[in-house]
């Protein structure tokens, strides 16, 4: 009898193995695998880390015409396989070379519905996560079709805490708290935007979810299941260009080209620590790879800043005030030249017509009559400095091949972009369209209102940064810029790529005292002046902001040029610390907790460690150093929020460590340069 049962149970599951077919591949060190399924409900995919569960059985298709695809059994028409062990050079950020190693998988399916459409999956295992994408090869059936949704799901395999940013609006700058929520709690009504970081329960590891390589195709948004489960499914971005509401059923509008049509990476990013994700360059590994051949032009550098700290300056022995004019911005180049800066950025107001929103009678080509263009421009290369202009998107959408020749023509070095504050097709395609022609006129861009990286600093080198964060401008209308959302940043929004946060705020005060202190003009932070300083460590952005003031950031009367001893305290740091990196550690951190990172540019390390509201006293390891002896200068929080401690100590390899004392809401900077 026990034999006759055991050879039923056996017959009784032959017809589930023979359905569901499973094609497995997994990452160059073999500790992550990828199950990849077509069976009885259609295609689906699983993750695994050291052979423990991290994404479930997970849905995989799109609804194409209404249609789903992939959504039951397809008919399998073939796979191929591969490796690449390659590496390439980022041009700016957190590291010089990006290690491109990974195992491949391209598997070919066909519907088995009257109209046979074809679907490839695309799948990449890399040490450091697993990307997958759709692709549709050219086909009869395809022509012009629209993709209303994916049927993409995250299902977890446990009820994770997350870090998200819940916007709950399709059309937005991008900007907010990366706050705690446990999965089952993300719900279906909920749009939360990339990245969506979780963290395992399985020692320190952790995953986010994110995007790659998106052209034309519109931006994505996790939504919960809707079923009870832990996970979320992807949500496309509508379209904004007809209806009132702004909403139209189609999500994208595609036509079959010869090469098909192909989806963005659909990534989740794995680390043991949350502090190997902020290392990671896997999203900038995902984007196409750079066509701009001549990349001399391109030059990363620290920007002098107007609209942060209110156009405060001294205008010495003139009656003109302060603002948008000619001699103001003079003042600020006369700052930049004092400190070595690369940049002043002249923001909002300096053309006929500027506005934030898109007013028709914009004219980017024609300063305000208090701007003289040629003498500014003159003045600052007389300097040494060059110049960054702000401009709203769609004004210069309306004029963007004149205003960039003519950009071209003044000497412009880059221009700031803003208001964008869409995902949807039509503005991933203004994007292109903005970087190649930029690229063509030889112009760097920084985007604002922006959404989140998706490894476009690969593709176009030149696109040195971008907002889509909530930075330091919310200090002046706002209390919620905390030292806590500060160090949550790097965990979360800064995984992803560079981000304008406009560090440099000096004018500090407790959190406390913070809301009697809130201001519009030369505002305060309630943050430390080491919290500061170590935002320039801590921080990736090839265009690094000193948002305040000149007078600021003087002892004195904010009169430039003046000697180094009648700088604000730590200003010296900044106006040494780099801005692109060739290596990048995270030793020590958690998310919204406190983050210790080190960098090295060419044999210098810097150390930047931040805290959140609780006061932390940290022993930073140094067997990062490469040998020999190295000076280490180290600036600590001080007895109030506006003072730190420098000191200098010898310190080696492997033999010492380095005590920062960081005060609540506090940081510290060291600066290692080998003997």
């Amino acid at each position: 009898m026990m034999l006759k049962k055991l050879l039923l149970l056996v017959i009784s599951t032959i017809p589930m193995l023979a359905f569901a077919d499973t094609y497995n591949l997994s990452s160059p060190n073999g500790r992550i695998s990828v199950a990849l399924e077509n069976g009885e409900k259609g295609l689906s995919y699983s993750v695994k880390v050291d052979n423990k569960s991290i994404i479930e059985d997970s849905a995989l298709g799109l609804i194409i015409d209404d249609a789903p695809l992939g959504g039951a059994k397809m008919n399998f028409l073939g796979e191929t396989r591969g490796e690449v062990r390659d590496s390439f050079e980022l041009f700016a950020g957190r590291a010089k070379q990006v290690k491109d190693f990974y195992n491949s998988g391209l598997f070919q399916f066909a519907s088995a519905s009257e109209k046979k459409l074809k679907l490839n999956l695309a799948v990449r295992i890399y040490d450091e996560g697993v990307a997958i994408r759709y692709i549709l090869p050219n086909q009869a059936g395809l022509k012009t079709f629209t993709i209303q949704n994916e049927l993409t799901r995250f299902s977890f395999a446990a009820d994770y805490t997350c870090y998200g940013l819940n916007l709950g609006k399709f059309a937005n700058s991008h900007e907010g708290e990366f706050d705690p929520i446990k999965s089952s709690f993300i719900r279906e009504h909920n749009l939360y935007d990339n990245p969506l970081v979780c963290k395992t329960g399985i020692g320190q590891g952790v995953f986010a979810l994110a995007e790659s390589d998106v052209s034309d195709y519109p931006g994505s948004w996790f939504m919960g299941r809707g079923d009870g489960g832990w996970g979320v499914d992807i949500k496309l971005t509508p379209r904004f260009d007809s209806r009132p509401d702004g909403l139209e059923k189609a999500a994208v509008r595609a036509t079959m080209s010869a090469a098909g049509v192909q989806s963005p990476w659909r990534v989740i990013m794995l680390g043991d620590t949350p502090g190997s994700l902020t290392e990671s360059s896997l999203i900038a590994a995902l984007g196409a790879p750079s066509e701009v051949k001549d990349t001399s032009w391109i030059k990363p550098g620290k920007v002098a800043w107007d609209w942060w700290n209110d156009n405060q300056v001294v205008l010495e022995g003139t009656d003109v005030k302060p603002g948008m004019n000619t001699e103001t911005y003079k003042a600020y180049i006369d700052f930049a030249a004092t400190l070595g800066l690369e940049y002043i950025l002249i923001d909002s107001g300096w053309h006929e017509g500027a506005a934030w929103t898109s007013s028709p009678g914009a004219d980017l080509v024609k300063p305000i009559p208090e701007m003289d263009m040629p003498e500014i421009f003159r003045y600052a290369k007389s300097k040494n400095v060059g110049v960054w202009l702000w401009v709203q998107w769609q004004q210069l959408d309306w004029q963007m091949e004149e205003a960039l020749s003519t950009y071209n023509k003044w000497g412009v070095k880059g221009i700031k972009v803003d208001f964008m504050d869409r995902s949807d097709q039509e503005m991933v395609a203004y994007y292109h369209k903005l970087l190649q022609m930029t690229a063509k006129y030889q112009i760097m861009v920084n985007l604002h209102g922006a959404y989140p990286p998706n490894g476009l600093v690969r593709t176009y080198p030149h696109f040195l940064t971008q907002e889509g964060v909530m930075g330091a401008e919310y200090n002046k209308w706002s209390a919620r810029v905390t030292a806590t959302h500060n160090v949550t940043l790097p965990f979360t929004r800064m995984i992803l790529g560079p981000i304008d946060y406009t560090p440099g705020g000096f004018r500090h005060t407790t959190p406390e005292e913070f809301p009697a202190l809130r201001r519009n003009t030369l505002p305060y932070v309630k943050t430390t002046r080491g919290h500061g300083l170590a935002m320039f460590v801590v921080y990736d952005s090839p265009l690094q902001m000193l948002a305040d003031s000149p007078i600021t950031y003087s002892k004195t009367d904010g009169k430039w040029p003046q000697p180094e001893n009648e700088w604000a305290d730590g200003l010296e740091f900044i106006k040494d610390v780099p801005v692109t990196w060739d290596e990048t550690k995270i030793i020590q951190g958690d998310i919204g907790q406190y983050i210790i990172s080190a960098r090295r540019k060419g044999s210098d390390w810097y150390i930047g460690a931040m805290t959140n509201e609780m006061e932390r006293n940290v022993r930073v390891p140094l067997d990062f150093l490469g040998e020999g002896l190295y000076t280490a200068v180290i600036w600590e929080d001080g007895k109030n929020p506006s003072s730190v401690v420098k000191k200098q100590v010898n310190a080696r390899s492997h033999k010492h460590s380095l005590k920062l004392s960081l005060a609540p809401s506090g940081g510290a900077v060291v600066q290692l340069k080998k003997q």
